[in-house]
């Protein structure tokens, strides 16, 4: 099962380096791993997804807090949050086939972002799932290349 964990920790050099060596030196996969800096310039907000038993996870969770520079660790796997990747997606595109490229991107709700005489730049967000399904659909364009951002997110705000 993938845990979603949300860290907030000091923006300093080295702190990616010490909690991908964390996993790494205990043979811990990370699936995605994504980092940036809040409001407060003095702190990051990293988000980790990683794989694993309840038991693995919390052990994983233990030693991030043990990690001098981590300030929060927050499980949102079973948390009401919202969850968001971005894709960049290049695919061949020959003029006859923009349109349907661009009706496709459409129904996604993804942007088109450059166009060149040979391809287009697309762009998607939503969840992992929405980006596969847009990555399966789009493949018969003969996608070129792709660039994925990992998975961000974010707790939801509590309701009365």
């Amino acid at each position: 099962m993938n845990h979603i964990i949300s860290l907030l920790v000091e923006n300093h050099q080295g702190v990616l380096s010490r909690i991908a060596g964390l996993f790494s030196g205990r043979g811990y996969n990370l699936a995605s791993i994504t980092a940036g800096v809040t409001m407060d310039p003095e702190i990051t907000r990293i988000t980790l997804v990683c794989e694993g038993e309840d038991d693995v996870i919390d052990q994983i969770k233990k030693q991030l807090h043990k990690l001098i520079d981590i300030i929060k660790v927050i499980d949102l796997t079973d948390v009401p949050s919202l969850h968001r990747e971005l894709a960049l997606i290049k695919v061949k595109a020959k003029p006859d086939q923009r349109g349907e490229i661009f009706q496709v991107s459409d129904v996604f709700r993804a942007k088109v972002m450059d166009v060149s005489m040979d391809s287009m730049v697309l762009e998607v967000t939503g969840s992992p799932e929405k980006i596969d399904a847009f990555t399966s659909i789009i493949q018969p364009y003969h996608i070129q290349e792709i660039a994925r951002s990992g998975l961000i997110a974010v707790e939801r705000g509590k309701k009365q």
